[in-house]
C-alpha cells in the first residue's frame, strides 16, 4: 500500500473479525469486512473477495505473500472477471505449486535437481523402494506446499514407516493434499534463492541471491544478500539457471528460484515460489530497485526498464522476522496486547510491521510482527548495524524472539558465514541459547521460569484436547492455554 500511495494508485483492503484493527486497514484508503476470523471463512474465501474488488471498482489485487498468493483458482477467477492479478499466470503457479510437477520439468530440461522421484508417492512400499534406491537419509516431503508442513528427515528404513504417515497427515491437515515425494538428504546444505522478474514482452533478469540457510523447524527466520558463499561465477551459473527455470514455466512477474547448495557448492534446483516472498526487502535495499513497484507496473503491461547488465549489488543487507514468541521457553506462542512498542530507526534500518502500541497480537494467524531489515556497506557493518537496531527495539506485554537474534549475532559460525540449515538447532543445543547477551542472571531466571510453566501445564486441558481434535494450529492451541492461565485461580497466588 506504501508503494501504491507513492504511485499515485488508491487501495483497498478486507479484513476478517480478528483483524479489524489491524494497521494495514487503517492505513488503506477503503476496507471490507469479509467473515469472521478463521481464515477457512474469510481470507481463503474467493469469491468474497471478488465480491469486494466488484464493489469497490479494484481493477487489481495483489495477493500478498500468504493465503492465496499461490493459488491457481484466485488467479484465474481474477482473470475470469477482468481484473488484474499482479502475479505469475494461473498456469505458472499450476507447473510450479506443484513440486513434483516442477521437479519433473527441470529434470526434463536437463538442469540440476537433488536425486529423488519426480511423482507423488502412491505408496509405503513404493517409498521403501524408493528410498532404497535413493540411499538413506531422506527428506520425505510434501508435494502440494511448503513452508516446513508435511516435511520429515528419515535417517534409516527403521523410521520410515513413521515419518509416512506424519508427513502424510501434515500434507494433509496443510493443503488438503496428502500427497508426499523424496529427496536425498544433502549433509549441512546451504539454501540460497534467487530473485526472478519478468515482464509480459519476454524480458526476464535475475536481481542476484539470498542466503536464506538461518531456519528453525524447516522455517526461515532470518536471511540476507548477498551469500557469503557466492562469488561472481556462482551468481551467474545460479542465476543464469534460474532464469531458464522461470522462462520454462512461462513466468511473468516477481517469483523466487531456491536452490540447495552441497559443501562442494554444487547446486539443485529445490522449489519455486510463484509469489513475493517475506524476505523481499534484502535484495530490495542491495539493488535498489522497489520490487512491489516493478510487480504492478508489471501487471500493467509495462517492460522492464533495465536489463540484466544493469543490475548492481550494492553493500549486504540482513532480516530478521520478529515473531511474538518466547525464546526462553521453547519458542512458545506469545499472543496478548503490546503495552509498549519502541521501534528502531537511523541510517540503514527498515522495520516492515504490522503492529502498533496498544494493538493485541490474535491467535488465529501466524505470530510475525515485523520484518527487521538493516543495510550497511559490507556485512559486517550490516551486522554491526542489526546489532544496535535490536538493542533499540523494545516489545513489552508480550515475548518476543528479538534477545534469542541477538545471541545468534554472536556466535562464531555465523560471524565467519559457516552456515547450514541446522546451525539454528545447533545454536538451541548449545549452552546460554536463550540469554539475551546481557546478563547470566537473566537466562537462568528465564529457563526457571519456563520449567516452572512446563511443570504447571505438563498435561493439556480438556479444552486444548477439544481444540486439538478440531484440527486448531498449535499457535492456536497454545495461546488459548496461555490466556486461560493468565487468570487468577482460587487457592494459587
Amino acid at each position: 500500500m506504501r508503494a501504491c500511495r507513492e504511485m499515485g494508485i488508491g487501495t483497498v483492503a478486507v479484513y476478517s473479525d480478528a483483524d479489524r484493527k489491524a494497521l494495514y486497514v487503517r492505513y488503506a484508503d477503503e476496507a471490507y469486512h469479509i467473515g469472521p476470523a478463521p481464515s477457512t471463512e474469510s481470507y481463503l474465501r474467493i469469491q468474497r473477495i471478488m465480491d469486494v474488488a466488484r464493489r469497490s471498482g479494484a481493477q487489481a489485487i495483489h495477493p500478498g505473500y500468504g493465503f492465496l498468493s499461490e493459488n491457481a483458482g484466485f488467479a484465474r477467477a481474477c482473470e475470469q472477471a477482468g481484473i488484474v492479478f499482479v502475479g505469475p499466470p494461473a498456469s505458472a503457479m499450476e507447473l510450479m505449486g506443484s513440486k513434483t510437477a516442477s521437479r519433473h520439468a527441470v529434470i526434463q530440461a536437463g538442469l540440476p535437481t537433488v536425486p529423488g522421484t519426480e511423482r507423488p508417492l502412491e505408496s509405503l512400499e513404493e517409498a521403501r523402494r524408493a528410498a532404497s534406491e535413493i540411499g538413506y537419509p531422506v527428506m520425505l516431503k510434501a508435494a502440494a506446499g511448503g513452508g516446513g508442513k508435511g516435511l520429515r528427515l528419515v535417517p534409516s528404513a527403521q523410521e520410515l514407516e513413521s515419518a509416512w504417515r506424519t508427513a502424510r497427515s501434515e500434507a494433509q491437515n496443510a493443503f488438503n493434499d496428502p500427497s508426499v515425494y523424496l529427496e536425498r538428504s544433502i549433509e549441512r546444505p546451504r539454501h540460497i534463492e534467487i530473485q526472478v522478474l519478468g515482464d509480459r514482452h519476454g524480458t526476464l533478469v535475475y536481481l542476484g541471491e539470498r542466503e536464506c540457510s538461518l531456519q528453525r523447524r524447516h522455517q526461515k527466520v532470518m536471511e540476507e544478500c548477498p551469500s557469503p558463499l557466492a562469488d561472481e561465477a556462482l551468481r551467474r551459473r545460479m542465476g543464469e539457471t534460474a532464469v531458464r527455470i522461470a522462462r520454462l514455466a512461462g513466468y511473468v512477474n516477481a517469483g523466487t528460484v531456491e536452490f540447495l547448495v552441497d559443501q562442494n557448492r554444487n547446486f539443485y534446483f529445490l522449489e519455486m515460489n510463484t509469489r513475493l516472498q517475506v524476505e523481499h526487502p534484502v535484495t530490495e535495499m542491495v539493488v535498489g530497485i522497489d520490487l512491489v513497484k516493478e510487480q504492478l507496473r508489471i501487471a500493467a503491461g509495462e517492460p522492464l526498464r533495465w536489463s540484466q547488465e544493469d543490475v548492481r549489488l550494492r553493500g549486504a543487507a540482513l532480516e530478521c522476522r520478529i515473531y511474538a514468541e518466547d525464546p526462553a521457553n521453547h519458542f512458545f506462542p506469545s499472543p496478548g496486547r503490546i503495552t509498549k512498542l519502541t521501534v528502531p530507526s537511523g541510517p540503514g534500518v527498515r522495520d516492515d510491521s504490522g503492529v502498533y502500541e496498544g494493538w493485541t497480537v490474535p491467535l488465529e494467524y501466524d505470530p510475525l510482527l515485523s520484518k527487521l531489515v538493516v543495510w550497511g556497506s559490507d556485512r559486517g557493518e550490516a551486522i554491526g548495524r542489526l546489532r544496535r537496531a535490536l538493542g533499540e527495539y523494545e516489545v513489552s506485554g508480550i515475548q518476543t524472539n528479538i534477545s534469542f537474534f541477538r545471541r545468534l549475532l554472536d556466535h562464531p559460525d555465523f560471524l565467519a558465514a559457516r552456515l547450514d540449515t541446522g546451525l539454528i538447532d545447533r545454536v538451541l543445543e548449545g549452552p546460554r541459547a536463550f540469554e539475551d547477551g546481557r546478563t547470566a542472571e537473566a537466562g537462568r531466571a528465564a529457563m526457571l521460569a519456563a520449567a516452572l510453566h512446563a511443570s504447571r501445564n505438563a498435561g493439556k486441558s480438556a479444552d486444548a484436547q477439544r481444540a486439538a481434535s478440531s484440527g486448531a494450529t498449535p499457535w492456536k492451541i497454545a495461546g488459548r492455554e496461555a490466556l486461560l492461565n493468565s487468570w487468577p485461580v482460587k487457592g494459587r497466588n
